[in-house]
């Protein structure tokens, strides 16, 4: 567990890509995303992909879950303890209690940053997607391939911090809701789980 964790601080030591803060709740933490320069515009195959994952969030929110790795931990239910057995170590632990832990995306997989109540149990998700083939992924997901699959969201709400604006769609699924913040209409900048 050791090497893993040495491992993915060197991987987020290295990494020289834009770095995109995630922190509406005034706990800011900070995750490795490759800049813009960096990514390329979507074909057709990396749009349906992209599609085929953002469906694939669809049911799983309906139980208070995201698919893929962070499957199984519900918010509302899963302990803080439960994720670290899981994941391990953060790669960036929260500074404070209602701060996040940060799992950078690397080798292929989707990066997270988790949130957790006084109590330690999980309150939100954030999935930020892979950095490898981004544009099949979270990286071909637009506003209006969100709204075309899942239709009028519930809310639209602007986020402003500092210079940065962002438009953040809410999608309720039976007790939780699902959060697009999206940076601008063709750059999703990360999916948002969070209770009703």
């Amino acid at each position: 567990m050791n090497t893993v964790n040495r491992a993915r601080q060197t991987l987020l030591a290295l990494s020289a890509a834009g770095v995109v803060a995630v922190g509406s709740l005034g706990a800011a933490t900070q995750l490795p995303l490759p800049s813009a320069s960096a990514a390329q515009a979507p074909t057709a195959s990396d749009s349906a992909m992209a599609l085929k994952q953002l469906n694939a969030f669809y049911k799983p929110a309906l139980k208070g879950e995201f698919p893929g790795n962070a499957a199984g931990f519900v918010v509302g239910e899963t302990k803080r303890s439960e994720v670290i057995e899981k994941f391990g170590s953060p790669d960036v632990s929260r500074t404070s209690a209602s701060g996040f832990d940060s799992y950078s995306a690397n080798m292929g997989n989707p990066g997270y940053a988790m949130a957790y109540n006084a109590a330690g149990v999980l309150k939100e998700i954030r999935y930020f997607g892979t950095n490898v083939e981004r544009q099949t992924n979270i990286g071909g997901m637009t506003v209006a391939m969100v709204k075309k699959a899942w239709y009028t969201p519930a809310s639209t709400t602007t986020i402003k911090t500092g210079n940065s604006i962002q438009t953040k769609l809410t999608y309720k699924r039976g007790a939780y809701h699902v959060e697009f913040i999206f940076n601008n209409s063709l750059d999703l900048s990360h999916i948002n789980l969070v209770k009703g």
